[in-house]
């Protein structure tokens, strides 16, 4: 059969995570529970930044614009996933699958440019702690995070453009429960060669160039900590960076494993991406509350007004 081009195909089917009705009835209130906490915790998040005048700071700058790219990124894909856990006929159209291909990495790129700014936050404020004040100023701030935003559009819109120039033969079924490029290059009559190179540079220079800085910051972050003659003041210093430890390696972890490794429609593709694109998003504030006590008297106070 000739290849046709993708603008004859109307629809994609997505296989999902279960072809057992009971199953996805299970799935279904799991994941609604968790996007429902998702939402929640992320919201709560921003209020209690928003209300205290303690929390106006880069670090809690930073972390309020984490929590809504959270809000985002679970708002691409988990809607989606409830509506087809309730659906005998799992499809998306051609325009909605490019549309969240978008999206998915233009949430996940921002997020990953923004820990690494992160990283810097913390690198200056343990290493540089008298000269802070004057580096992360808040101009500076809002200029990383719009350069965050746009560098990831940017890439998003390279991603898109490799996905439109995509022929299809048939109908495809995706071997996942949403659009991701890894699963429709597989799918594609055309030779996908080219496309698999620019995807593996794309998230080598994407990733691995946010996840450097990273690297060297807690190379000096943890340097410095071990020069810190006192045992209160090492536990201190660690503490104001561990819960940003924990979320980097849970989103690059995941994400890294899902777009570098070859696609094979495994759990292990499903699991990667359930990782960072549902999972991470509801325990990231979860991860910065609860271990962390600014935020944590923060969110008494802001109950106790409540009540």
């Amino acid at each position: 059969m000739a290849p046709r081009n993708h603008s004859t195909i109307t629809e994609f089917i997505l296989l999902g995570l279960s072809a057992d009705p009971h199953v996805e009835v299970l799935l279904f209130v799991l994941f609604l529970l968790i996007y429902i906490l998702t939402i929640m915790g992320n919201l709560m998040m921003l209020l209690v930044i928003k209300s205290d005048s303690r929390l106006h700071t880069p670090m809690y700058f930073f972390l309020s614009n984490l929590s809504f790219l959270d809000l985002c990124f679970s708002s691409v894909t988990v809607p989606k996933l409830l509506e087809d856990l309730l659906s005998e006929k799992k499809t998306i159209s051609v325009e909605g699958c490019l549309t969240q291909v978008f999206f998915v990495f233009i949430t996940a790129g921002t997020e990953a440019f923004l820990l690494s700014m992160m990283a810097y936050d913390r690198y200056a404020a343990i290493c540089h702690p008298l000269l802070y004040g004057q580096v992360m100023n808040n101009q500076l701030c809002v200029k990383l995070v719009l350069t965050s935003w746009g560098l990831a559009s940017l890439n998003s819109v390279v991603i898109v453009l490799l996905a439109v120039n995509l022929d299809f033969c048939e109908v495809p079924t995706i071997h996942h429960y949403t659009c991701e490029l890894p699963s429709l290059l597989p799918l594609s009559c055309s030779d996908i060669s080219i496309h698999i190179d620019i995807l593996i540079c794309s998230t080598l220079l994407h990733g691995l160039g946010t996840f450097f800085p990273i690297f060297i910051s807690y190379v000096r972050i943890i340097s410095t900590i071990l020069s810190i003659s006192s045992t209160t003041g090492r536990s201190k210093a660690f503490n104001t960076c561990s819960s940003h430890l924990i979320a980097v390696t849970l989103f690059f972890g995941s994400g890294l494993v899902r777009y570098l490794m070859p696609t094979s429609g495994s759990s292990l593709d499903l699991l990667a991406s359930l990782q960072y694109s549902v999972v991470t998003p509801m325990l990231n504030p979860l991860i910065y509350s609860l271990k962390n006590k600014d935020v944590k008297a923060a969110l008494k106070k802001m109950l106790e007004k409540g009540l």
